[in-house]
């Protein structure tokens, strides 16, 4: 047994890492959503979300050794040309999806805008993970994943046949973040590897998606205007907190676990947490309970087989 496997955590351990990112970002999906609808404002909500995240961040990078070290390896790798420029890009697929929960969830609801991105993560993480993007390295792509990514599909369509009253760009917008978040999850897992700790590469996602936001609000004030008032009840805006806590620990759990598989085992929290949340408060244009229950029966199969390491019976000698 190599060093790598012999250090390899359980796969259970992973998978429930990965269904407590899917718990807290359909947690943080509902809290965004609601912000832009009391705000009027989808940009200005996310904005709200990532800025809080970033100064989180900032803080604990100034206080902890392991985050000063990691911003001075970040700094000289970049000035080394050790670490490349498109590993600091994953912020831009974190502001998509923040962006997108702060327009969209708070009119379609958590759980479709769940599968949404299940679908996006699905063919997404297939396709990085076949390429050898993510930390990991090249991971086969079996025909248990195939399996598993197309029972994930077939959760979205499901959801999507529930009756949906919805304009069309906020059915599509979900898919683009989940394809976002797959790539966002493989960048920082490598940016991770050269820096040394989830917590710098954590802080760059942020950075950036602020950075990316901040001049999407700009835009957007200079054409429709500023919000007039911003809502007085603190849980609104604990987005960004919430977004500090799983993007870190996907960070740290995506060398493990390979793209496909964390957004996988991501699905079960994420889903399950959704039809919860939509079946005590729903929204205006998400599918009924009935389509939801079977969707997220299908997504948590979809992780069942993906994850599984199935093997094959020996055959009986004669």
């Amino acid at each position: 047994m190599d060093r790598v496997t012999a250090s390899r955590p359980p796969v259970w351990i992973g998978l429930g890492g990965a269904a407590l990112i899917g718990i807290l970002t359909a947690v943080q999906a509902r809290i965004n959503g609601q912000l832009g609808v009391r705000i009027g404002d989808g940009f200005a909500a996310a904005v709200i979300s990532f800025g809080s995240g970033l100064i989180v961040l900032l803080v604990l990078s100034a206080a902890l050794p392991q985050g000063r070290r990691g911003f001075a390896t970040l700094v000289t790798g970049v000035r080394g040309r050790r670490i490349p420029i498109w590993m600091l890009c994953g912020g831009v697929a974190g502001a998509l999806s923040v962006a997108t929960q702060s327009l969209a969830v708070g009119i379609i609801g958590v759980a479709l805008f769940t599968v949404g991105v299940v679908a996006g993560q699905t063919v997404s993480g297939l396709l990085l993970d076949r390429a050898g993007v993510g930390p990991a390295g090249i991971v086969a792509v079996t025909p248990a994943r195939l399996v598993g990514g197309a029972l994930a599909m077939l959760a979205a369509g499901v959801s999507l046949a529930g009756g949906v009253n919805a304009p069309p760009v906020l059915l599509v917008l979900p898919f683009l973040v989940g394809a976002g978040i797959a790539w966002q999850s493989a960048v920082n897992g490598r940016l991770r590897q050269r820096v040394g700790t989830p917590l710098t590469a954590t802080l760059v996602n942020f950075i950036g998606g602020t950075a990316v936001l901040g001049v999407a609000e700009l835009i957007h004030t200079a054409v429709a205007g500023a919000p007039t008032s911003y809502p007085s009840d603190p849980w609104l805006y604990l987005g960004g907190v919430i977004g500090v806590a799983y993007i870190f620990l996907a960070a740290a759990l995506v060398p493990f676990t390979g793209v496909l598989l964390l957004g996988l085992g991501t699905v079960v929290g994420q889903v399950v947490t959704s039809v919860l949340i939509d079946a005590i408060w729903p929204a205006a244009g998400g599918p009924g309970l009935g389509a939801s229950l079977l969707m997220s029966t299908l997504a948590i199969l979809s992780v069942v087989v993906a994850a599984v390491p199935w093997r094959r019976m020996p055959r009986p000698r004669l």
